[in-house]
């Protein structure tokens, strides 16, 4: 039918929904490379963090007075602490708000756009927010709790293989001592943070590739949609035809109105007529400022004689001034003899008045 959406999007149709801001991109993707280059920094720079945070903490502890700390005073007594561990901290959220413009750049591209973030209070009548809730029950939004509860029961999974991997060795710690503990511990989140990490990665490249078949379902057209388009693009043949028209009468009337100012009109004698103007102070050699077969010739001719222009029976000169000689231009060199011939003939029978 032709109301199936079973087109490709053109350029157009694409470049406006990325103007609207709809675009193909995966949340799922962008978490996770966030997260891991996030992990990533965290992990390289905790020797670091671990430093200034135990130097803070032995700091605040062993400078404290209980009794200069009131109610009034404690985010002040404590600002200090704070803006300290912010500083800390504010590499490793620098490099994942970094990340996170980088991964959706280079999915979406270059992209600016309010209007999908700008509020549309008529969603928020009765019948627009019965539909809204409706879309929670629809293919699309089902398709997405799945893919959460898939993902969820993935990574819980691989959370479950690593940790179950090492617990004989957890079970040991038993009784150990504390460093021997800590070092096994962090070895073991390690390799689940960075497991859990792959997989979301791997889950989010699946993603994007249903996000970008999403995306090209939703913006395919019915072949009406691309007929209209494209109709739009060149410009609608009724009305293209209407201007062709329009601008044709108007070069006809135009041509018509210098044929009464002609030296000669050459005819075929029926079927061409070409009308030529001669003026050796304007142009080096004759010029052809009308021409056309059939009614338009008949109509050169009807205007010539109304206005006393000679007309010279020469079927093949006019024939091949007709066919090789745009309007307004000046007759070729090849076709000089002839044509003086017939300018020779005009002035010979008083017809026609000489050039200057």
């Amino acid at each position: 039918m032709s109301d199936e959406r079973t087109e490709k999007p053109t350029l157009k149709r694409i470049s406006k929904a990325r103007s609207e801001g709809q675009v193909s991109k995966s949340q799922d993707l962008s978490s996770a490379v966030t997260l891991m280059l996030g992990l990533s920094i965290l992990f390289a720079y905790f020797p670091y963090v671990f430093d200034r945070f135990k130097a803070i903490s032995v700091a605040l502890f062993t400078n404290l007075n209980p009794d200069l700390v009131t109610k009034e005073n404690i985010w002040g007594f404590l600002s200090v602490y704070l803006s300290e561990i912010f500083t800390i901290l504010l590499p490793i959220m620098a490099v994942m708000v970094f990340a996170g413009v980088l991964i959706n750049y280079i999915q979406v591209g270059p992209l600016f756009s309010l209007k999908a973030i700008k509020p549309n209070f008529s969603k928020l009548t009765p019948m627009k927010l019965i539909q809204g809730f409706k879309k929670y029950f629809e293919v699309k939004s089902l398709v997405e709790f799945a893919k959460s509860l898939l993902k969820l029961a993935i990574v819980g999974g691989a959370g479950f293989s690593v940790i179950n991997k090492h617990k004989l060795e957890i079970l040991a710690l038993l009784g150990a001592e504390p460093q021997v503990s800590l070092a096994l511990m962090g070895k073991i989140l390690f390799e689940l943070i960075a497991t859990i990490c792959i997989i979301l990665l791997i889950l989010g490249i699946i993603d994007k590739k249903y996000q970008d078949y999403e995306y090209e379902k939703s913006l395919k057209m019915t072949k009406h949609e691309v007929k209209d388009e494209r109709k739009n693009a060149e410009g609608d043949p009724k009305v293209k035809s209407h201007i062709r028209k329009e601008q044709m009468k108007f070069a006809t009337q135009r041509m018509m109105s210098a044929v009464p100012q002609a030296t000669v009109v050459v005819t075929n004698p029926t079927h061409y007529a070409v009308a030529l103007s001669y003026d050796m102070e304007k142009a080096p050699a004759p010029q052809v400022v009308a021409k056309g077969i059939d009614f338009v010739a008949f109509k050169i001719k009807e205007i010539a004689e109304a206005n006393n222009v000679p007309i010279v029976e020469n079927p093949p000169l006019a024939r091949t001034l007709y066919k090789i000689v745009p309007l307004d231009s000046i007759v070729p060199a090849e076709l000089y003899v002839a044509v003086a011939e017939v300018l020779a003939f005009v002035y010979r029978t008083n017809k026609a008045k000489r050039p200057t």
